[in-house]
Parts: C-alpha cells; sequence; structure tokens
C-alpha cells in the first residue's frame, strides 16, 4: 500500500471554469486558515482505499491511521510505502504486527500513486467551493472520501502506475 497526507482548509484555490458566452462566471474567494488533514493509504494493484480525516499531522495521528489500516486488514500483510515527512520515521511510531514500513526515496513525490488521488478529489469536490463553516468543509471531504473509497475501479485507474505491477508481479 502507498500512504500519503493532504491538507484541506477553508482557503480556496480560484480556477477557471467554464461558463457560455457572455456570462461571466463568479467565483469567490475565501482567506480563512482552517485546516483539516485527510489521510489515506491505497493498495495499488486492486484500487483499495483507506481514508480517515484527522486533526494534525503528526506521529500520534500517524499511529491512528496505521493502526485503522492495519486493523482492516487483519489478514493481510502491508507493506506500506510512505515519504520521508517526520512523523513517518519517528521513533515513537509503532505499525501494527500486520504492517511494514518502507520509505521512498528522498523529493519524490512523483513516485506515490496517492498524491493523483489528492488531485482528483481537489478538481472534483473542491474546485471553486466556498465553505460556510469548518464542519461544512469537513463534511465535503468525507463525502468525498467516502465517495473514493467505495469507487475501486476509479481508483485503480488513477493509482495503478505500470512500474508497482511489473515489481509486484517480480
Amino acid at each position: 500500500m502507498f500512504q500519503d497526507e493532504a491538507r484541506f482548509g477553508r482557503i480556496n484555490d480560484v480556477r477557471r471554469c467554464w461558463a457560455p458566452k457572455p456570462i461571466r462566471p463568479l467565483c469567490q474567494a475565501m482567506l480563512t486558515h482552517e485546516y483539516t488533514y485527510a489521510y489515506a493509504a491505497v493498495e495499488a494493484k486492486s484500487g483499495e482505499l483507506d481514508s480517515l480525516i484527522l486533526p494534525y499531522v503528526n506521529t500520534d495521528c500517524m499511529q491512528l491511521f496505521l493502526d485503522e489500516v492495519g486493523a482492516r486488514h487483519p489478514s493481510d500483510k502491508i507493506v506500506m510505502v510512505l515519504d520521508g515527512a517526520g512523523w513517518h520515521s519517528s521513533r515513537l511510531l509503532n505499525p501494527p504486527q500486520n504492517m511494514k514500513l518502507l520509505p521512498l526515496p528522498p523529493y519524490a513525490p512523483e513516485l506515490n500513486p496517492v498524491e493523483h488521488v489528492w488531485d482528483e478529489l481537489r478538481e472534483k469536490y473542491f474546485h471553486n467551493r466556498v465553505f460556510d463553516s469548518f464542519d461544512a468543509l469537513e463534511d465535503q471531504l468525507e463525502v468525498a472520501l467516502r465517495l473514493f473509497e467505495n469507487n475501486v475501479p476509479m481508483i485503480k485507474s488513477i493509482v495503478t502506475f505500470e512500474w508497482i505491477v511489473s515489481a509486484l508481479l517480480n
């Protein structure tokens, strides 16, 4: 499985959008700095996605996430591939019995297919959106992650890199 975290907040990213002539689209901007974090792990060959929404990126939240993934897959042996964030290599981090952590090379986010999940999520569910409250933001994130977890073929189409499949078959 490949793992990553992403920050979602009430500061939006205004992007271009389409509107018929002569209508000029109106996109609101928001500058409230409140954030939450989505943690996700994906099995690249099958497209199975596990996710959690947590308040911080730190060792304690990472431990909660790893424990949750381990509990969701109790009979599997998991090799969790993750980037070099400090909380991923903390000595306080204790992966579940059925999990081994494997770091990616430094400065290589393009090797992590979960990065593409974040791109898709932001494009489909957060593009030009303004949230009235922090709860509304978290509700939208929860809806989007549930839809992604339940749409295995779509996730598989995003994360199945040829080099990953080749490495698993050899």
